[in-house]
């Protein structure tokens, strides 16, 4: 079976391509044995709310007559429904917005409805549970922690760091394995759908941008280490970073 299998989730899809929305994302939904109810326009969001029990609302930023930022709003007090925005603004600003008004993810376009499908599974697990937006504990690295489904990371001084799509997969990663050096090939095959025309600098390009982001924002450094020829080493903060062989 599946893993992402789940046939008891109502998912409410809003997006104004109706191309997108009718032939790519509701159908391939669908195939993961979820409930699909669709609308191109925020009123049709609120028929689907109305007429079902809706567990968990995927929508776009830029709608007809109303962003998805306001929905979010109006709708977060509804403790049962998941909200996940996911749109093609993949600036920080607009990542941190969404989330501090009240989504639990955020997924830029484009996005694998296989990445969707799961996000949409731990948003109805978390709410069904009750538990924090965090990722498990054998994911984190004491007093650094990734929270809000793992779209912001939370130094030990407690300011938080709004993450891109790559850079919350690397740190997912490197925390699940800390103390172990990940291969670069497992990063780029999880950044990539075709790992032969991923350009290994990108992966690069994606550590340095958030070592300086994090050094930036929380004035310490994020224990990352390049092990060369092989990959990347995330240790415990108070274990010495090794000397690169």
């Amino acid at each position: 079976m599946n893993p992402l299998f789940s046939p008891s989730l109502c998912v409410a899809l809003l997006e104004d391509d109706e191309a997108l929305r009718e032939r790519i994302i509701a159908p391939e939904l669908k195939t993961y044995g979820f409930e699909v109810h669709t609308a191109g326009h925020p009123v049709g969001l609120e028929s689907i709310l109305g007429n079902h029990r809706v567990d968990v609302v995927v929508l776009d930023v830029g709608l007809p007559d109303e962003d998805g930022f306001s929905i979010v709003r109006r709708l977060r007090n509804t403790p049962s429904l998941g909200l996940i925005l996911l749109t093609a603004r993949d600036e920080t600003t607009d990542r941190v917005r969404g989330l501090e008004d009240g989504a639990d993810a955020y997924l830029t376009k484009p996005v694998s409805v296989s990445v969707l499908a799961a996000t949409i599974r731990s948003v109805a697990r978390r709410l069904a549970t009750g538990r924090p937006t965090e990722l498990p504990v054998a994911q984190q690295v004491p007093d650094w922690t990734l929270r809000d489904g793992g779209w912001v990371l939370r130094s030990p001084g407690g300011q938080a760091v709004a993450l891109t799509a790559h850079e919350r997969i690397v740190l997912g990663l490197l925390y699940e394995q800390r103390g172990g050096t990940v291969a670069r090939d497992v990063l780029i095959r999880a950044l990539s759908d075709d790992a032969h025309d991923f350009d290994p600098h990108r992966l690069e390009m994606t550590v340095h941008r958030l070592r300086t982001k994090v050094s930036r924002v929380t004035a310490s450094m994020l224990p990352v280490r390049a092990i060369r020829s092989r990959g990347y080493l995330m240790l415990q903060p108070e274990a010495p970073l090794p000397e690169t062989p």
